[in-house]
């Protein structure tokens, strides 16, 4: 029973998002409430389980794609450097683009803002706020994020080569 239950709720949701997204390679699996905008784009095989795309710039997501529970993307900022008002201008929004490479995995709670992009093979630890560039194959954690480690990239490149992707 639970695995209908759970097969109707993602139904639901993968529904709802593709309402909504500019442009996907095949049809996402959303498992939870998650907002995207008309300006996301998706490759093959992306899983979500729960983000929030708020801004109006560009979300590049490549294929192979999980993210964890309760992430969020921001990519629009207030301009506070000639602004027409203190702390913020109320008139002009910056939006940043944000870039997802291929089979990228984002743990629960990542927070991800304009301007980043995440290398091929990369993985988020939870709960990191990532305001800069991931390079390939890194594992980064923190707040700020950090690298703290590399992916066994003769691994990787081998379950690439032979289509494991989960």
């Amino acid at each position: 029973m639970r695995k209908i239950i759970k097969k109707i709720i993602t139904f639901f949701f993968t529904t709802l998002a593709c309402r909504v997204i500019g442009t996907y390679k095949d049809k996402p699996v959303v498992n939870f409430y998650t907002r995207f905008t008309k300006y996301t784009h998706l490759g093959k095989n992306c899983n979500f389980n729960g983000l929030i795309i708020r801004g109006n710039g560009e979300i590049i997501i490549g294929d192979n794609f999980h993210s964890g529970k309760e992430c969020l993307f921001i990519n629009s900022y207030h301009k506070y450097d000639s602004a027409n008002a203190i702390p913020y201008d109320t008139k002009i929004k910056v939006d940043k683009n944000i870039i997802v490479k291929d089979n990228v995995w984002i743990g629960d709670r990542v927070l991800i803002l304009g301007g980043v992009t995440l290398g091929e093979g990369s993985i988020i630890q939870a709960g990191s706020v990532v305001v800069k560039d991931i390079p390939p194959f890194a594992i980064a954690g923190g707040n700020p994020a950090q690298v703290f480690k590399y992916r066994d990239i003769n691994n990787y490149s081998l379950l690439k080569d032979k289509g494991l992707f989960c």
